[in-house]
């Protein structure tokens, strides 16, 4: 007897996938066969949707709410289709997208137009993908530019580091000695003597 999955995707903890849910439940997806990710979908090495491509068997459906819920990469996107309905001979249904379900193109026409349509949307899920990217990389550029910090908040050195830095540079100790004494290996140690260096500039 062919089983109903459904798969959800978000790209972070703060995003809400209820939405989605709701609508793999409008559609008859039972709770316990509903999986999800929340993960960025530029591959498919997601553990909830590893899992469920092992459960999927010939005539089980795959509901998913959009084509960019599967994922973002375009070649990867098709990978995927074809592995699911040609390999393991499931079908897939899109709810935002009526013209992809492969339960009911399966006629030359159908399958024609609904392969046209999945390179479309999976071409502009992709270079949605690399826009984000791009504007990420341009505002973290500016901001740069700006003198604005990014990332985590630097911790301060330790008290500790003070002392025995004028000890190094006077040369009483060395590199591992100051290293034990802070309790740190050589290669931290090498990070906090750049950034007091740099704050010293």
């Amino acid at each position: 007897m062919c089983k109903i999955y459904g798969y959800v995707r978000v790209s972070s903890k703060e995003q809400n996938e209820t939405r989605q849910r709701l609508a793999m439940k409008d559609f008859g997806v039972e709770e316990r066969n509903i999986f999800s990710d929340r993960q960025s979908g530029r591959d498919f090495e997601r553990p909830g949707y590893q899992k469920l491509i092992r459960l999927l068997d010939k005539n089980d459906v795959l509901v998913i709410k959009s084509i960019d819920r599967l994922g973002r990469n375009y070649t990867e996107i098709l990978e995927q289709w074809r592995l699911i309905t040609k390999e393991k001979g499931a079908d897939i249904v899109v709810l935002d997208m009526p013209l992809l379900d492969t339960r009911t193109s399966r006629d030359l026409t159908g399958s024609l137009i609904s392969d046209i349509v999945l390179q479309l949307l999976s071409y502009v899920a992709e270079t949605e993908r690399n826009f984000i990217r791009q504007r990420q990389a341009e505002g973290i550029a500016a901001a740069r530019e700006r003198g604005v910090h990014l990332g985590r908040p630097s911790s301060p050195l330790p008290r500790e580091f003070y002392p025995l830095y004028e000890k190094l540079e006077r040369k009483e100790i060395n590199l591992s000695e100051m290293a034990q004494c802070l309790g740190v290996n050589v290669h931290q140690l090498y990070r906090m003597r750049k950034k007091h260096e740099k704050c010293s500039v």
